[in-house]
This record gives C-alpha cells, sequence and structure tokens, in this order.
C-alpha cells in the first residue's frame, strides 16, 4: 500500500488575497522568544506574485545550511524586507510578548513598500494595515515562512558575533537558549549584560545572590 504524503500549497494565503485585488503582501514573523540572552528580532517580507521558492518552509525545519541559502535568495528576490530588532532591555523592561509586537511593528515599517494586507504568524497585530494571524503560518505560507527565515538568520549571526568575543559560554551551538551546558557556563563564567534578567532562570541565579551588579560583565556587542 502507498503511503500518502499530504502536501500543503503554502501559497493558498497569498492567491485569495491576489483574487481579490491586493498586489503587495507582507509575511512576518519572529524568532527569539525563548533565548536567554540578546534580542528578538522580526522580520516582513514582500514576495512577488505568484512566487514561490521550492523548499521553503517553517526556518525551525530547515538545516542551517539551507537557510542560510534560502536568505541569500529571498534577499535578491523579494520586493521589500523588513526587519526590527528589539534588545534584551526592552524584553526586561516591557516583557517579551510586548517586545515581540514592536519588533514586528518596526519590521513592518521598515518595509521600503507599503503592503496592502500582512500575514502574521500567530501575533496579534494592531495596525492601520489589514491582518490575518495564522497559527503555524510559518508551515503555511509562502510570505511568512520567507520571514522566519530571514528573521532566525539574522538572529543566528548575531549570535555567531557574540560567540566570537565570549566563545567560552557557546553561543554559536545554543545560540542563547537555555540548555543544560549553556545555564552551567552561566554559573562558571558569570552573566553579561546582555542577558534577559527577567527571564528563569538568569532571575533566579540573581536573586539568590549568585551575582551582583559587578560581576555583570560588559558587552562589546
Amino acid at each position: 500500500m502507498k503511503k500518502v504524503i499530504e502536501t500543503v500549497d503554502l501559497l493558498n494565503y497569498e492567491n485569495n488575497l491576489y483574487s481579490s485585488g491586493i498586489n503587495y503582501i507582507a509575511g512576518v514573523d519572529e524568532v527569539g522568544r525563548g533565548p536567554l540572552v540578546g534580542p528578538v528580532v522580526a522580520a516582513a517580507v514582500i514576495l512577488p506574485k505568484g512566487y514561490k521558492l521550492e523548499g521553503l518552509t517553517d526556518s525551525k525545519k530547515l538545516s542551517e545550511k539551507k537557510r542560510n541559502t534560502f536568505y541569500d535568495i529571498l534577499m535578491k528576490d523579494a520586493i521589500a524586507i523588513g526587519v526590527g530588532i528589539k534588545s534584551n532591555k526592552i524584553i526586561d523592561e516591557v516583557n517579551i510578548y510586548e517586545a515581540t509586537k514592536l519588533a514586528m511593528k518596526d519590521a513592518i515599517n521598515n518595509l521600503s513598500v507599503k503592503p496592502e494586507h500582512v500575514l502574521i504568524d500567530a501575533m496579534p497585530l494592531e495596525l492601520d494595515i489589514p491582518t490575518t494571524s495564522i497559527i503555524k503560518g510559518d508551515a503555511l505560507s509562502e510570505s511568512i515562512a520567507a520571514a522566519s527565515v530571514i528573521a532566525k538568520v539574522t538572529r543566528d549571526r548575531m549570535m555567531y558575533e557574540l560567540d566570537k568575543e565570549y566563545p567560552e559560554y557557546g553561543f554559536a551551538k545554543h545560540k542563547g537558549y537555555p540548555t543544560k551546558e549553556h545555564i552551567n557556563n552561566v554559573k562558571q563564567y558569570g552573566l553579561l549584560d546582555n542577558y534577559r534578567f527577567t527571564f528563569k532562570p538568569i532571575s533566579v541565579l540573581i536573586n539568590d545572590g549568585d551575582f551582583s551588579e559587578r560581576q555583570i560583565r560588559k558587552t562589546h556587542i
């Protein structure tokens, strides 16, 4: 018996909008809500009408090599790309949910072409442009998948730069996420000032007196 493999047409949402007379559709996604260090990064991407990049899907399902390949292609082929970045300090001030929304709005505002409709991965946004929030949109929409790749590669490259400066923390490997190795490295080498101090277990380590302000190292990145 042959196995039936279900495929998803990632242009369904876009095609429905195109058929209603809309030409410029922005897909929006973010990366970096879960890490203990660094910013949350959002991207907005407007693709040419009917554009299809074979193999493009949620960036988390792609190899790093494939993400980088798609990143280069999208940077060349997209009508417009905008990126929004909110630092760990903003995240600590307003919380990660609000910081993510701010990053997404910045990404949209940084587009060189104003979209007529915005497709967003899960997050509801209040904009002066019509929006559609799609659960797991990065696996259901070509535009959102494109945005997920741009956001992921952008943030990962920031982590690689941080790793060059502070290789003992292993940022190139874990990208700031709370792995056991990462937590052990923090305990051994101390905190950097681009950690998210309101995130557990960082907040717990601070409250327990493991680190004083003088023990928080200033970063150059």
